[in-house]
């Protein structure tokens, strides 16, 4: 096992299909400033190699093994309180959605979801904040939070969504540009149009708004993945 980094978040995946464990692995790597540290595969195994390989995180796959893998995250809360668990479900229905909080999970996400979702829920959950997928619109019960999307009146262009995800991600124009096939010039044009839509001062004051958006009050740290204000 590699020696961790300073800075880096390291990440157990625990899911039974191997197709799912490869993109949840390959997400995290592809992740500014997260780590895949193993993947085992089988529930059970999460406790036996989260004691050798010390993560801040787990992702879970919570599909049709549910029981098992819940008894698998309340014994990690247990014997590890500080790690944070993000669990990546098939179930959209509320009452699953409790059943996986008041089991410990912090972060409930539909598999679909994207890579820049998943971090953004595995930083939230690691600073104690509870994460839901947005395309979840209701949890019963008042145990979730209702997980907001922000709605300018002008309506963001696919492209412009792109680019806000990856601010979201604390990336720099040029990052961005690389990550996605675009000249920075043609970056900093989305920005503006990002800006212009969200009536963000700045590139800080957009994703503060897209956070507080979907997760009320949060104070996850992402704030401070953003780049220099001086960029535009």
């Amino acid at each position: 096992m590699s020696i961790a980094m300073a800075g880096v978040t390291r990440v157990l995946v625990l899911a039974d299909a191997p197709v799912l464990r490869r993109g949840l692995v390959g997400m995290i790597d592809e992740t500014a400033g997260m780590q895949a540290v193993g993947a085992p595969g089988e529930p059970r195994r999460g406790l036996v190699l989260a004691e050798s390989a010390r993560p801040d995180a787990v992702v879970v796959e919570l599909g049709s093994g549910r029981g098992e893998t819940l008894n698998a995250c309340r014994d990690l809360r247990r014997r590890f309180p500080r790690i944070a668990i993000v669990a990546v479900a098939t179930s959209e229905d509320p009452a699953v959605v409790n059943e996986a909080l008041a089991a410990g999970v912090r972060g409930y996400l539909l598999m679909n979801t994207s890579a820049t979702l998943l971090g953004w829920a595995v930083l939230a959950a690691r600073a104690g904040r509870t994460v839901v997928d947005p395309q979840i619109r209701r949890v019963e019960g008042g145990t979730a939070p209702v997980v907001r999307e922000l709605t300018p009146e002008i309506p963001l262009t696919r492209r412009e969504s792109d680019v806000l995800d990856e601010l979201v991600l604390g990336q720099s124009n040029r990052k961005i540009g690389e990550n996605l096939f675009i000249s920075e010039d043609t970056v900093k044009s989305h920005v503006k149009a990002i800006l212009r839509k969200l009536g963000a001062r700045d590139r800080a004051h957009a994703v503060s708004l897209v956070l507080k958006a979907r997760t009320p009050g949060c104070t996850c740290g992402a704030h401070s993945l953003t780049a220099a204000p001086a960029e535009i």
